[in-house]
């Protein structure tokens, strides 16, 4: 079995090898992984959820936006160990921002609690993290991906959307609108989240890619919702990841006018008024 150990940073011991885990036949790590699940009302969605999970990770971090059923109860008695966290505010957004922060772990996963994204492949995520990327990001129309659960307008919708933002931005993404990927926790620093809603995963991916992080999509399949309905709708959500994409690149625009704004020429500026 081999070993791949992200570098330790100052302050840090190298981990030895009895604190290694495995977590496929041909790979072990030392880097904790915490999974972020953000969930309101999934009491009948967590079983399946649960059930894919690996045993390998630190934590699961659940975070309950007011449950009104047993989504808590559930949790658990499926995972006794689960952290349970109140969300606060509203929106997807506020939940992921309100489980990063309560992650303990050096690799954050984050995963819908619909039962429509499969735990098996946390493997494939973390591989890609321990082995150089900084941001792995889940993709459903990467070779070896796919969906159950997109109409084709909505596939429409992405893939105009996706290409918006491989043009402004310099990205190669295949896939924008999806909610499964996982990353180096020290990332959030350099992304700076500020989205309470839905559109905090677009806002992810564009704010990688001009952070200059290093991107690898995952190849992933999503399945049908189990049990509830979806609270998506394409036009209207279609707009607002469009304004998100819009005002990111409206501060891009800003950030290159001060990049290219010289001190030396404001002293003149001064010197002849």
């Amino acid at each position: 079995m081999s070993s791949v150990l992200r570098p330790a940073t100052a302050g840090q011991d190298v981990p030895t090898a009895s604190q290694y885990r495995p977590i496929s036949t041909h790979l072990a790590i030392a880097p904790p992984v915490s999974v972020v699940i953000p969930a309101m009302n999934e009491a009948e969605n967590l079983p399946y959820v649960f059930k894919t999970l690996p045993d390998w990770i630190h934590e699961v971090v659940l975070v309950d936006g007011n449950s009104t059923d047993d989504t808590v109860a559930v949790a658990r008695e499926l995972w006794p160990e689960v952290k349970v966290v109140k969300q606060h505010g509203k929106g997807k957004g506020d939940a992921l921002i309100t489980g990063f922060e309560a992650c303990t772990g050096d690799i954050v996963v984050m995963i819908d609690a619909d039962g429509s994204a499969d735990g098996n492949e946390i493997v494939s995520y973390v591989s890609a993290l321990v082995s150089g990327a900084d941001f792995a990001k889940g993709s459903r129309f990467a070779n070896g991906g796919g969906t159950d659960d997109m109409t084709f307008i909505r596939k429409l919708g992405n893939w105009a959307l996706c290409t918006i933002v491989n043009r402004k931005f310099g990205a190669r993404y295949t896939d924008l609108c999806y909610g499964y990927n996982a990353f180096w926790r020290h990332c959030l620093d350099k992304i700076d989240l500020d989205c309470t809603g839905f559109e905090v995963e677009t806002l992810m991916n564009i704010r990688v890619v001009k952070a200059g992080l290093k991107v690898q999509e995952i190849p992933s399949y999503e399945y049908l919702r189990i049990h509830g309905a979806s609270n998506l709708r394409a036009v209207r959500d279609g707009f607002r990841v469009l304004k998100v994409i819009l005002g990111e690149r409206s501060n891009r625009r800003a950030l290159r006018r001060r990049a290219h704004h010289s001190p030396m020429l404001d002293s003149v500026r001064g010197e002849v008024s």
